[in-house]
């Protein structure tokens, strides 16, 4: 064996072991997640843990994440109302006019709101929607979710309409399309995959935010929303604030929830990687 090829594989065990290293605190919180949380849900019984509300700080009892679970769905839908929408209109705008000033103004703006800390869209909401309606809401915390949905949404649709050949476009022209009806008819189908696929992994990353909701949706954690105008939990929320409980309980109860939410992420990766292979969606 030549000095090239030693020195090939050293380098290929020294980036193994890095590789093994960094992942450790991964796989120790995964293991630590699953352990404490899969005997909380053990305990109360899946379906419970589930629908059930939280415990009374400091009692005995163990309780569920139902009302987090409600409010989360909640949050998302609101979220997806508002964000979805408006992020394929900016991408196929971005896309369709690229050298507008229009155009110029969003991808800064898009770009720019991606580093914008979340606690600030928070803050904002607040001050906008949480004062002037006189309470948190589920529509507040909708909306905080939905701007941090935004830029990202925007972003991975924008690749997936820019990933369509220029071909394509001009053949559309030269049939006498317009420009509406090309978008519709000929970027849209061919790019539903991508767009699903991006509008989930957006959905998905806003939806894992705690700062957003923590002005804006209130954490009522032990009643269940009747109306948008409600405060409403959300699963992390729960975690985070029964997480630095002094009650033992309500501790359990957030490993249980982080357990839920780590295998909810698990169960929307697999859909993506099948989606992308053509499975699914």
């Amino acid at each position: 064996m030549d000095k090239s090829r030693i020195l090939d594989t050293l380098f290929k065990i020294l980036c193994c072991i890095i590789t093994l290293f960094g992942m450790i605190p991964i796989i120790h919180m995964l293991v630590t997640i699953t352990l404490r949380g899969s005997r909380v849900i053990a305990k109360v019984g899946i379906v419970d843990f589930l629908t059930a509300p939280p415990p009374a700080p400091g009692s005995n009892e163990l309780g569920g994440i139902g009302t987090a679970i409600m409010g989360t769905i909640i949050l998302l839908i609101i979220s997806m109302i508002i964000g979805i929408p408006l992020s394929l209109i900016l991408a196929i705008l971005v896309v369709e006019f690229k050298e507008s000033l229009f155009a110029k103004i969003t991808r800064y703006f898009v770009k720019t709101l991606i580093g914008i800390p979340t606690i600030a869209v928070s803050m904002l909401i607040y001050t906008l929607v949480v004062v002037p309606m006189g309470g948190a809401s589920a529509i507040a915390g909708g909306i905080a979710l939905a701007i941090v949905l935004l830029p990202y949404a925007t972003t991975y649709i924008e690749t997936c309409f820019e990933s369509v050949p220029q071909e394509y476009k001009e053949a559309g022209y030269a049939l006498g399309m317009k420009r509406l009806l090309i978008i519709l008819k000929i970027i849209l189908p061919i790019t539903r995959r991508c767009v699903v696929t991006s509008i989930v992994l957006s959905t998905a990353r806003a939806i894992g935010e705690t700062s957003p909701l923590l002005f804006t949706a209130g954490a009522a954690h032990y009643t269940y929303p009747t109306s948008l105008t409600d405060p409403v939990s959300s699963v992390t929320l729960l975690i985070f604030e029964y997480g630095l409980s002094p009650f033992k309980n309500l501790v359990d109860v957030a490993w249980g929830a982080a357990l839920v939410l780590t295998l909810s992420y698990f169960l929307v990766l697999i859909a993506v990687r099948l989606g992308v292979k053509g499975v699914v969606l």
